[in-house]
């Protein structure tokens, strides 16, 4: 059984320490910081997914590189800068950004990862990351420092950490996350950082990563952009001790629902903290044929733009979810769907039924909002969450870089 611990996150496994500081590469303000590394104390089993835009950032590119060895010690990240479309110098950069953090901590260059986040076409301050760098102090208890400082317009941070017994061991997942604008499904302008201290055999924890993402942050929509600069890094440093998990081992399946509840949960504050956001819409879709349909039209629903400003507006117009579900394509009759908005049953094979308009009206008033739609064609579910589009949501972003 999954147990939530309280204030966790990043640096609950053992073996794990964090820390972050103000080194100026973003707008100072008020307890912020821009500079952050995670370490684990010994060699961890690494695995991670990245942007599928095809412009990224060489901090991705770098991390993708280091990450296919299959084992690392450290992530070094930063937020106010993408390190983005600024040619070869984002490379060289991203590499020194490694380098120092790698001396810092008395770790290897090549087991040191990077991630960036924040203005797109701006190379990265070194100057100030090379004179920051060294005060970044590493605790147990740093996890919370690292998480803010990979924020950029998130106004809180994202934590989340379980732990769980496998063969007689206790075991933890952490992790920390950041992103609330320019996300879509296939990963966003996010960053996410989990670690365990179980020890996993690297293709299990690839393929239990890739499974986590794909129910996940792949599953969650703010605004329908992509960003450049996505990454998921797992680290597994199996400080708990016991038999190495595979797939077909003891505990598999007990990681992998750890590992999807760290996912979920991340994800779900991300669409929450969704730039000028006031509600969470959660959409799911189920009677679908397959999860891979199911997901297409959950994802569909969570991103719509009109049914975003339906929730906004505490608009129970359903025809606009009706019109989000019939444009993802998939397999299903009009006159055999079902609408319900936070329980209410508006919508019976396919036509409106009698609800009171006021009592739905009050059932949006609430943080969150759930769309759910069964197609009846077959027996696959599946969720995808978004955040209502808000008049914020313009101004914060018209003004961006000014």
């Amino acid at each position: 059984m999954i147990e939530v611990l309280q204030g966790g996150g990043v640096t609950s496994a053992r073996g794990f320490k964090a820390g972050g500081t103000y080194a100026g590469v973003k707008t100072a303000g008020e307890g912020n910081l821009d500079l952050g590394i995670l370490l684990s104390d010994r060699p961890a089993a690494v695995a991670a997914t990245f942007s599928t835009n095809k412009v990224v950032s060489p901090s991705v590119t770098l991390s993708r590189e280091r990450a296919a060895r299959g084992v690392a010690r450290a992530v070094v990240a930063n937020s106010g800068c993408a390190n983005c479309c600024v040619g070869e110098q984002g490379l060289l950069d991203a590499k020194e950004m490694t380098a120092l953090a790698a001396r810092h901590v008395g770790v290897e260059e090549e087991d040191v990862l990077a991630a960036s986040t924040g203005m797109i076409g701006v190379e990265l301050p070194m100057a100030l990351i090379r004179q920051g760098i060294g005060n970044v102090r590493l605790r147990e208890s740093g996890g919370s420092e690292f998480a803010r400082a990979i924020m950029t317009t998130d106004t809180r941070p994202k934590e989340v950490a379980v732990s769980l017994e496998i063969a007689g061991r206790r075991v933890t997942v952490g992790g920390a996350a950041k992103g609330v604008g320019m996300i879509h499904p296939n990963m966003a302008t996010m960053l996410c950082f989990i670690s365990t201290d179980a020890p996993i055999e690297r293709g299990f924890l690839s393929d239990a990563l890739r499974e986590a993402v794909d129910a996940s942050f792949n599953m969650i929509d703010v605004d329908g952009d992509q960003s450049t600069n996505d990454t998921v890094i797992l680290m597994a440093n199996g400080a708990a001790g016991g038999t190495e998990i595979t797939a077909g081992s003891e505990g598999a399946d007990a990681l992998r629902e750890a590992l999807g509840y760290v996912s979920t949960e991340l994800a779900k504050e991300l669409a929450r903290d969704g730039e000028g956001a006031q509600r969470l819409i959660e959409a799911v879709v189920e009677g679908a044929r397959s999860l891979r349909q199911a997901r297409k039209a959950a994802r569909e629903i969570a991103g719509s733009l009109l049914v975003k400003a339906m929730v906004h507006g505490r608009d129970p117009n359903w025809g606009r979810v009706m019109m989000a579900l019939g444009k993802s394509g998939i397999d299903f009759e009009e006159s055999q769907v079902d609408i319900f908005i936070n329980d209410i049953h508006i919508v019976h094979e396919g036509k409106a039924v009698a609800y009171l308009r006021d009592a739905v009206v009050s059932a949006m008033s609430v943080p969150d909002v759930r769309i759910r739609v069964n197609v009846n064609t077959g027996s696959a579910v599946a969720a995808a969450w978004g955040c209502d589009l808000t008049e914020e949501y313009v101004t914060f972003n018209s003004a961006y870089s000014t």
